[in-house]
């Protein structure tokens, strides 16, 4: 929450475009959840099944859904609610401007081009030849390489690391311990060792990109690894050499994806999702968590499991799978009935000779 945000209810109903029920100028400081919320805070009720803690609630002020019950204190009814939570958040999430220039302990070397209006914290690195845009906030201990580009407004939170030639759009947020353009993984037999494959490419990440906190995305083998304008992910994510994903996706943590795989446009990766080298995914893709990807997914819908199959299809499976026990079970007694069966009738033909014909 940004230090001092204030507002009127009047205010925040202005800002969200949404109506107020109560009193316009109850001023509250700051959003917290139903069951620490003061008078002080708006707290907010999205899923119905809250309304008990919401009329138990402390809170001076509510943000609700249009059909939300009556409770104790003034609302704010919003036909998207989610939407103008988000909205709320930002208005007491907004921090003062980082000041422009150079901080005294930071490094740039002559042949970078630093705008007048970017700020560069303490102790980063900013090598010949790169450039950061307008309003771009570097920063304490973030090393940007030779050659690197950073477009306007884009922030590189404490110790990222941008390598040589990274591109990196404008609006981009980069969170901390994210390295962007390291060697991608390649190695080639030789003679019983593994050559190493020089990493010559690079890595372009368009506008509007969220990358997360200890990511790290590698530099391509030739070409560039590519990350699609809108893209967000998540921390702990490991992004291979020659990957291209497309715009508005998303990737959750501890997901990755190995080298020259393509994903589509709004796919979606939930946690823990591994994908296999040299894949398709297609637009518009769900793969469920700690699922495995090892082949091309050409159609949009959801998957799920290892390997990755649509999610009606693993769940069949998952449901017979649980019956295995028993059903290895039974395989072993009919093999036993079958056993003795056998046994029965090849003792009453050795000893009658051929069994005689029933009328």
């Amino acid at each position: 929450m940004g230090d001092g945000a204030r507002y009127t209810l009047r205010a925040l109903a202005q800002a969200l475009g949404v109506p107020l029920e109560g009193d316009p100028d109850v001023v509250v400081s700051g959003v917290a959840p139903l069951e620490s919320a003061g008078a002080e805070h708006i707290s907010f009720l999205i899923d119905r099944r809250r309304a008990t803690a919401a009329r138990a609630s402390r809170a001076g002020a509510f943000l609700v859904a249009v059909d939300a019950p009556p409770l104790p204190a003034p609302v704010l009814r919003a036909a998207a609610p989610r939407l103008a939570l988000v909205r709320l958040l930002e208005l007491f999430a907004a921090e003062e401007p980082a000041p422009t220039g150079t901080h005294p302990t930071a490094v740039v070397e002559a042949g970078a081009h630093v705008d007048p209006s970017a700020s560069v914290g303490a102790y980063a690195v900013v090598e010949p030849k790169a450039v950061l845009g307008a309003g771009v906030r570097v920063g304490p201990f973030v090393y940007v390489g030779r050659g690197a580009e950073v477009g306007a407004e884009t922030i590189l939170h404490a110790r990222v690391v941008v390598l040589d030639r990274v591109r990196i759009g404008r609006r981009v947020i980069v969170h901390a311990g994210a390295v962007l353009g390291a060697d991608g993984f390649g190695y080639a037999p030789d003679a019983g060792r593994y050559r190493k494959i020089p990493q010559i490419g690079g890595v372009v990440i368009e506008d509007d990109v969220e990358i997360g906190a200890n990511t790290t995305i590698d530099r391509s083998t030739v070409g560039d690894t590519v990350i699609g304008r809108g893209t967000k992910i998540d921390n702990l994510v490991q992004i291979a050499h020659n990957v291209h994903v497309g715009a508005d996706s998303i990737i959750a943590a501890q997901s990755g994806v190995a080298g020259s795989s393509r994903l589509g446009r709004g796919v979606v990766l939930g946690g823990q999702v591994g994908v296999a080298d040299h894949v398709t995914i297609a637009d518009g893709v769900v793969v469920a968590a700690q699922a495995g990807v090892i082949g091309d997914l050409r159609e949009a819908g959801t998957y799920l499991g290892t390997p990755a199959r649509p999610v009606g299809e693993t769940r069949r499976v998952w449901a017979v799978t649980v019956k295995l026990p028993e059903l290895a079970r039974r395989v072993r007694e009919l093999e036993r009935r079958l056993e003795r069966f056998e046994r029965g009738a090849g003792g009453a033909t050795a000893e009658g000779g051929e069994s005689p014909e029933r009328g």
